[in-house]
């Protein structure tokens, strides 16, 4: 038995059996570390084996304290983990020990994990090719000169190594999306408002960006959302709705799947992306599922001038401080240089209008939910690209006029806060994988996770094409 290959329910069943210890898996754990992590750069900041076997070790003599008690995590290196640096991928924060643990983290500390270093991610979280100048760049497991995305791309190519067996991510702009498709692994953002972020600065008015889980199984990724999950009473906004994985146990009944194709030829695809994304279509009416295609419901154009007023007006309130600074200025990569410009010269004018559009395609949304209980979109438009290329700039002969135009396909969700569930939808010709967006109304993350559980029982992908 491959321990390391178990998913994450498993190995706490095994544990609290007795059949497996935490010594045993961190020993495996290390091991698979030691032979694999020098090739995809995906666990930065690993602590000492010497201490983490110790509490492992610890782990074994003591009283289980939840699921994921003895369980070796990595923790994305946008969030704190007390006593690991928090580098955010910035030259300007590397080596920065945290002093405390964010909220998701301490969640998870109190389930039992044991916290072994982080994951790698872009020079503050921003686009989705996982690379900076302080660790280097995240390698695709199924082709080292690839891509693994981002910005959560080192959880997924750790999950898909086996280096861990679920990982903690974050979303604003499909980064628990974008890499779980091209890892061939699962990744959930959640609905807006179920996992907290930090009580510090605004709490009010940036509602783009959510962490949330990423798994090998649909099982493992409800029970992490599970542990993640529920209003911190320091913060606005927030909700604790009813645990996931008690009700994705059996077969999800026949649910209408709607495809929205390129929504009219808006979001234009890289070749393949489309027959791989309709043969999964396919095979979702084959178990049982009823699948129509939707017509554009929103004007893109308006959609996304709306997003990147947004996400622009997010980015200038967090990284403003340091902008303004001429000395810390000259550390930010361009991405960050073009969002701080472009939102310090937002007029409220501006954002008001932006509010409004995306205030508009919610309506919409809610309307198109009256007939179709899940919409689907590819997780990316393109196949992983090259490692060493800082973003794709043309995709099918179209240009790309921004850093993160090629992303356009996650908008949709990211806008206005809806759950979305990454499930691996194949290989192409080259032998890349790929995934689909299970996209639902607000709230219904669990119908999600059942119809991904549908979809693993049939598919097993996963487990059936390693790296």
């Amino acid at each position: 038995m491959d321990i390391l290959n178990m998913g994450a329910l498993a190995q706490s069943e095994a544990l609290a059996e007795g059949s497996l210890t935490a010594v045993a898996l961190m020993e495996a754990t290390l091991a698979r570390i030691e032979a694999v992590n020098r090739q995809v750069n995906a666990i930065v900041s690993l602590r000492s084996a010497d201490v983490l076997m110790a509490e492992a070790r610890a782990a074994d003599a003591a009283p289980r304290s939840g699921w994921l008690h003895g369980i070796p995590m990595a923790i994305k290196d946008l969030a704190d983990a007390k006593g690991l640096p928090t580098s955010m991928g910035s030259p300007l924060f590397a080596g920065t020990v945290a002093q405390k643990d964010s909220v998701v983290v301490g969640r998870l500390r109190a389930a039992g994990a044991i916290i072994i270093g982080k994951t790698n991610t872009p020079e503050f979280g921003l686009g989705s090719h996982t690379f900076n100048p302080v660790h280097g760049a995240t390698c695709n497991p199924y082709d080292l000169a690839k891509s693994a995305g981002g910005s959560s791309g080192g959880a997924a190519a750790a999950l898909a190594c086996g280096m861990v067996s679920v990982a903690d991510g974050s979303d604003m702009m499909g980064s628990l999306r974008n890499p779980a498709g091209w890892n061939n692994v699962y990744g959930m953002r959640p609905s807006w408002g179920t996992v907290p972020g930090e009580p510090e600065g605004d709490m009010f008015l940036h509602q783009l960006s959510t962490s949330g889980p990423m798994a090998r199984t649909p099982r493992d990724l409800a029970a992490l959302l599970d542990t993640m999950t529920g209003a911190d009473p320091r913060q606005p906004l927030g909700t604790s709705p009813d645990a996931t994985l008690p009700q994705i146990g059996g077969q999800t009944a026949g649910l209408k799947i709607g495809w929205l194709g390129d929504w009219g030829g808006a979001f234009p695809y890289a070749d393949g992306i489309t027959a791989l994304s309709e043969a999964a279509l396919e095979q979702f009416g084959d178990l049982g599922h009823e699948v129509s295609d939707v017509p554009p419901p929103f004007d893109a154009a308006a959609m996304w001038d709306a997003w990147i007023t947004l996400r622009s007006f997010a980015v200038a309130g967090g990284l403003g401080a340091l902008f303004e600074d001429a000395d810390q200025r000259q550390h930010l990569k361009p991405a960050a240089l073009w969002e701080v410009e472009r939102g310090l010269a937002l007029s409220a004018r501006d954002v008001q209008r932006a509010s409004e559009v995306r205030s508009a395609w919610y309506r919409a949304a809610a309307d198109l939910f009256n007939t179709v209980d899940v919409l689907v979109l590819p997780s990316a438009q393109l196949w992983p690209f090259a490692v060493e290329d800082v973003h794709p700039t043309e995709i099918a002969g179209q240009r790309m006029d921004t850093y993160h135009r090629w992303m356009q396909v996650v908008v949709p969700a990211s806008l206005i806060g809806l759950p979305v569930v990454n499930i691996p939808a194949g290989f192409g010709a080259a032998g890349l994988p790929a995934g689909l967006q299970l996209i639902g109304r607000p709230g219904s993350d669990a119908q999600l996770l059942g119809l991904a559980q549908h979809w693993q029982e049939a598919t097993h992908w996963p487990q059936r094409r390693r790296p």
